[in-house]
């Protein structure tokens, strides 16, 4: 699978879950900015990766994408959409080398001209024959990705599969580990690597305990598909962070019609896109507990610049900058967001609001969560009836949800315009409770 294809698809799961397989074939081509025959093939891709991970599914599951996704994505603990990672970025040819190099080294220490020799005599005849540079250039990205490591002492190095951690752990230490994982995978951020080290864990419990499988200890519900699509980008943007690079991408607002855009590679059938290209340098990576969005922070040519990594496709990576430039924006962003709720860069102001306690000597469940979530707020005054919280931030669209979700426990009292708007938006959710 091509890097582009990668972006295709994360955009067409991202479209299904959301509309639960409503659009027809058309509608998605069109939402997507591809033909219907690009359409079409490439959900047959996803069908073909959906059958290699989820064999166990029933058969009438197994039939259509869009239909496991609309009745079978809530209804499981684990994330339906993580077969996407699994099935990687890489060629065909790249997928069956590897696998051979791994299998080669299960159990032993051998040198890149003995995995040549072994992948030359092992891959099937349809398939090219790699040399040893090739051979050479896995064994360094499976080294760099923590798979195998280089043995101690003279050349021709030595490499060998790097599970002495779980080979080491008796039943009960490894059990132990795999609680440990998969409650930090469920309750963190990211997530994806957590859930493929969970996965490779359990197969190894699973081993030792001779195809046992011991009931689950913790149960989760996991409701953010955009957050674990949205990670296939994550580490690309702190790579280019930790470098300070320049990324290039296109971006297609929340607002924007299509989501995607194929890219141009033959001049004959080049077209204007959709999207916005953008040049930028990032900086900051911010999570939204709330909604599971992912936010890009960064500097370009109009100075600071928030993306949601949701519409960013064709991301690559560029020159780098200087560190005292880098720097220097860094530190305008810091200033710049000191007084945000969560990214907003907007003029401060000063929010007051009234928290009424519950009564009946209930415990006062409404001050614990103010004190919990109100991150740098105070509590201005107290009395046995209410509270007043007070809080300094940069404009009120990203605070309003969260003071609204408090319900009748909470009165906005400045700014008046905040007050207003939440006055107006009670109205109009009152008329819609009027008896008809």
């Amino acid at each position: 699978m091509a890097r582009e294809s990668f972006d295709k698809e994360i955009q067409l799961l991202r479209m299904l879950v959301l509309t639960s397989g409503a659009y027809s074939r058309q509608q998605f081509a069109e939402r997507l900015g591809i033909s219907v025959h690009t359409f079409d093939k490439t959900l047959k891709r996803l069908k073909e990766i959906v059958s290699a991970t989820y064999g166990q599914l029933p058969e009438e599951q197994g039939k259509d994408l869009a239909e496991m996704l609309r009745f079978s994505y809530y209804d499981s603990t684990d994330p339906l959409l993580l077969f996407l990672f699994r099935a990687k970025s890489l060629k065909e040819s790249e997928c069956d080398r590897i696998s051979l190099l791994l299998a080669a080294l299960n159990g032993q220490a051998l040198t890149a001209i003995e995995l040549l020799d072994i992948c030359c005599g092992s891959l099937p005849s349809d398939l090219p024959l790699p040399d040893e540079k090739t051979v050479r250039g896995d064994l360094k990205y499976l080294e760099e990705v923590g798979v195998i490591v280089k043995e101690p002492g003279p050349r021709p190095y030595r490499y060998r599969v790097h599970d002495g951690l779980i080979r080491n752990l008796s039943d009960e230490e490894l059990c132990d580990l795999y609680d440990f994982v998969d409650v930090m995978t469920n309750t963190q951020v990211p997530s994806v690597q957590g859930y493929l080290l969970r996965e490779a864990l359990k197969k190894q419990v699973v081993r030792n305990s001779g195809g046992k499988t011991a009931p689950e200890p913790f149960l989760y519900k996991y409701h953010y598909y955009s957050r674990i699509l949205d990670e296939a980008h994550l580490f690309t943007l702190l790579g280019a962070i930790r470098s300070r690079r320049k990324i290039r991408f296109l971006y297609f607002s929340p607002k924007a019609e299509k989501s995607y855009a194929s890219k141009n590679t033959n001049p004959l059938f080049e077209r204007e896109a959709e999207g916005r290209l953008e040049s930028t340098v990032p900086l900051r990576i911010v999570y939204d507990h709330q909604y599971g969005r992912w936010y890009l922070l960064s500097h370009g040519r109009e100075g600071i610049r928030k993306y949601r990594l949701e519409g960013m496709t064709q991301i690559e990576a560029n020159e780098s900058v200087e560190a005292e430039f880098f720097e220097s924006k860094r530190r305008e962003l810091e200033e710049k967001t000191r007084n945000s709720w969560l990214i907003d860069t907007g003029r401060p102001i000063t929010v007051r609001a009234r928290f009424y306690n519950p009564g009946d000597g209930q415990a006062n469940f409404i001050m614990e969560r103010v004190l919990l979530q109100g991150q740098w707020g105070r509590i201005a005054e107290e009395d046995d009836d209410s509270f007043v919280y007070e809080i300094d931030v940069n404009g009120t669209t990203e605070i309003k949800p969260w003071l609204r979700s408090f319900g009748s426990s909470c009165e906005v009292l400045e700014p008046v315009s905040l007050r207003r708007e939440l006055i107006a938006e009670w109205r109009e959710i009152q008329a819609y409770y009027e008896s008809v």
